[in-house]
């Protein structure tokens, strides 16, 4: 039962005023038009569907899940493992330094609210498990976690698309509304998968990540 509390505290972590930079990284979006691969709003929608279904719902979701049950669990070796896959998984410099900046940034915030992390300053923290640790901390529950840090994530994409691509307010809108009923898919996706399954190929913007760390001209630091 997802309580008023429970629901600002959602509100809270998801927040684009919540001070991790999301709004400094493109995650591959700003290479992607560049590139021409995306022009349009049409071409906006398609690659962040795709990213929502093929990135989030089997990578990130999963893992959240998994992350939030390790730590409600106090399995610290479990939760490394899972911090440990995500990093791994990000298959670029800059796209894992998008993942260990927010999370760092996030501990940071989640250690100055005095929530202990089980982890030291020194060690990389993949955004996705410092999510899971203020989501499990301040009870939570997966679903509504989830729907959070894909909200986030998408809103984050969109704001830097109406930049970019660039879009008008209301065709961004117009573009929320079209991708909000596949954060539901995608969260569904997640919890179908084994252990095994977890795990993104993405090759078109691992390679657009790739041009953005040389691209002459960015708004963006990913």
């Amino acid at each position: 039962m997802l309580t008023d509390v429970h629901q600002l505290r959602l509100l809270q972590l998801s927040s684009v005023s919540l001070p991790v930079g999301g709004f400094a990284f493109s995650q591959g979006l700003e290479s992607s038009i560049d590139l021409g691969w995306v022009r349009t709003k049409s071409d906006t929608f398609e690659a962040l569907s795709l990213q929502l279904s093929e990135g989030l719902g089997r990578l990130d979701l999963p893992l959240l899940q998994r992350a939030m049950h390790s730590f409600g669990q106090t399995d610290l070796m479990a939760l490394t493992q899972w911090n440990d896959l995500a990093l791994a998984c990000r298959e670029t410099q800059e796209l894992r330094l998008t993942d260990t900046a927010m999370g760092k940034a996030l501990a940071r915030l989640l250690r100055s609210l005095d929530i202990e992390l089980p982890f030291s300053p020194a060690e990389p923290l993949s955004f996705v498990t410092g999510y899971a640790i203020a989501a499990s901390h301040w009870g939570i529950p997966f679903h509504s976690a989830a729907l959070g840090f894909s909200w986030a994530w998408l809103e984050n994409q969109i704001a830097a698309a109406t930049k970019l691509v660039p879009l008008g307010q209301t065709d961004a809108q117009r573009l929320l509304g079209e991708l909000q009923p596949l954060i539901p898919e995608a969260i569904a996706l997640a919890t179908t998968l084994e252990d095994d399954d977890i795990g993104a190929c993405l090759p078109a913007l691992a390679i657009a990540s790739c041009y953005h760390e040389t691209q002459y001209s960015r708004l963006f630091r990913s």
